[in-house]
């Protein structure tokens, strides 16, 4: 997950309250003003007392973080951006088993990352690429047995409200099946992911 705080923003005189979330690539502020901007298109990110300062597109744009939170923000707004790889971890130590269609080039990118990529074998790792409840409950049938065995699984299915699941299908389905959501994850502009591993004391 980003980092994330309320704090009042100042957009070139505007003041307003505001939800500010750091989700690489992208710095998002919700509330009073609604926008996504993306990290790399941020110039002159500086502290400036409690500001966190920056301009975009030729606007002066602060953020009242305070002095502690606003140089820890410029760090990471500085960072290299995490790899898609990194987040779902994929090394190039470990196996991933892939369920569904690989229809993505980001999330096709981090596969590259893995020692191997396997479609009908068990692996360290499992990547359910998913877009309705029946391909949920087919990935959860399939990978059953290395589920029970603690093998990790990241649902990977499509962003937005427009679709047939969203991240409450997917979280129930899995805790329904025995599972315990850990991770979440953004791979593409129109994916995300959620990773589930077996459920320590099953009630």
């Amino acid at each position: 997950m980003g980092r994330e705080a309320q704090c009042d923003c100042n957009w070139s005189g505007v003041t307003a309250r505001v939800k500010a979330l750091i989700e690489p690539p992208d710095l998002i502020l919700r509330g009073g003003l609604h926008r996504r901007l993306p990290l790399a298109a941020l110039a002159n990110v500086r502290v400036e007392g409690e500001l966190l300062c920056f301009e975009f597109k030729k606007e002066n744009i602060s953020l009242a973080l305070g002095k502690t939170l606003a140089p820890k923000w410029v760090a990471a707004i500085a960072a290299p951006p995490v790899t898609v790889a990194k987040k779902l971890g994929i090394t190039p130590d470990i196996d991933v088993r892939m369920i569904g269609n690989l229809d993505d080039r980001d999330l096709e990118d981090a596969l590259q990352a893995a020692r191997a990529v396997k479609v009908n074998r068990s692996g360290d790792l499992i990547i359910a690429r998913v877009n309705t409840r029946q391909g949920i409950s087919a990935a959860l049938k399939s990978a059953a047995a290395e589920l029970a065995g603690g093998t990790p699984i990241w649902f990977v299915y499509p962003k937005g409200p427009d679709h047939p699941i969203d991240e409450f299908d997917v979280r129930s389905m899995g805790l329904d099946a025995g599972l315990v959501d850990t991770k979440v994850a953004s791979v593409s502009a129109r994916l995300t992911a959620l990773r589930f591993v077996k459920r320590k004391n099953p009630q």
